[in-house]
């Protein structure tokens, strides 16, 4: 697969603050790319500059074969967007929201029918076509947030923490229309995002941390370098736990979480300890344990703690 984004050497400062410093990164074609950090750790002002918001003091952004410096239009044209606060019009209702972002590029009269036609039915929203938007709870306005991106059929789609906030049922959808157009479309999916289990579902992951890059590889790349196994024994006694060697944690009585460095480790345990691994089970570090391993932070619903 070709790279669809290269960014080389970026930085942008904000008097003393450096915002985003010395950054490179590639993004492939059709893959789903997770961009992660708290809150101020770059990732915003990054993709303004991506947009044509914000200018940039060095460096360089290439996005679909165009350079940003000599053709931002193309660039424009090629990217959808969904930032974190809803840029619609309250007082419109959502056939009329979409329908004067539409003719911006040009789409009207049947060719943009067609299109709202197919977007209403994609994102669930043909029962709320008359509706004012300022009367959409927070799941729905999203959903025309993301009709409104993908309007011109954008070969990237960045969504700025799209599921911040939302119901289980309405991320579902969400996740489920953008994987439909990454899979019909080849649609390229750049994501920032406070939930963890979505970019354990990334096929390629930032961190970023202070404007510069922490750690970067596939999630299972990442999981098996910054985290360990853990196993859950049940039916054991803090002794036995204790024989193993390992750090580990009482999580109720005679349940214990035991952490070791990788499953080859783990097997030798098993092998060594058998009267202690009568009930067990065991998983991979999840992307949480990445993310705390690499910046010594928690990433939870875009705040530090």
């Amino acid at each position: 697969m070709s790279n669809i984004i290269e960014i080389s050497h970026l930085s942008k400062s904000f008097g003393d603050v450096k915002a985003v410093q010395d950054l490179s990164f590639r993004v492939k074609e059709g893959e789903l790319f997770a961009f992660l950090g708290i809150n101020g750790a770059g990732k915003s002002t990054t993709i303004n500059i991506m947009c044509g918001q914000l200018t940039k003091n060095a460096g360089s952004v290439h996005i679909c074969g165009a350079d940003l410096d000599k053709d931002d239009d193309t660039i424009k044209r090629s990217l959808g967007v969904v930032f974190q606060n809803s840029v619609l019009d309250k007082a419109l209702n959502v056939q009329d929201n979409l329908e004067s972002r539409a003719a911006l590029y040009g789409i009207t009269g049947k060719v943009f029918k067609e299109r709202l036609k197919d977007l209403s039915q994609l994102l669930d929203f043909e029962d709320l076509l008359k509706r004012t938007v300022g009367k959409l709870s927070g799941g729905q306005r999203r959903r025309i947030d993301i009709a409104r991106a993908l309007l011109h059929q954008p070969k990237i789609l960045i969504l700025d923490e799209p599921t911040t906030g939302l119901d289980p049922q309405t991320r579902k959808l969400l996740w489920d229309a953008i994987a439909r157009l990454r899979k019909e479309q080849k649609m390229t999916v750049f994501l920032t995002t406070h939930y963890m289990e979505e970019a354990a579902d990334a096929d390629y992951v930032v961190i970023l941390d202070s404007g510069r890059i922490a750690a970067e590889g596939t999630p299972l790349e990442l999981k098996n370098t910054y985290t360990g196994d853990f196993i859950t024994l049940y039916g054991v006694t803090k002794k036995q736990v204790s024989s193993l060697g390992c750090p580990s944690e009482p999580l109720k009585q005679d349940v214990y979480r035991v952490a070791v460095p990788d499953t080859a480790a783990a097997t030798e345990l098993i092998l060594k300890y058998p009267e202690v691994f009568r009930d067990y089970e065991i998983v991979k570090g999840k992307m949480d344990d990445v993310f705390l391993a690499v910046t010594g932070k928690k990433l939870t619903g875009g705040t530090e703690k």
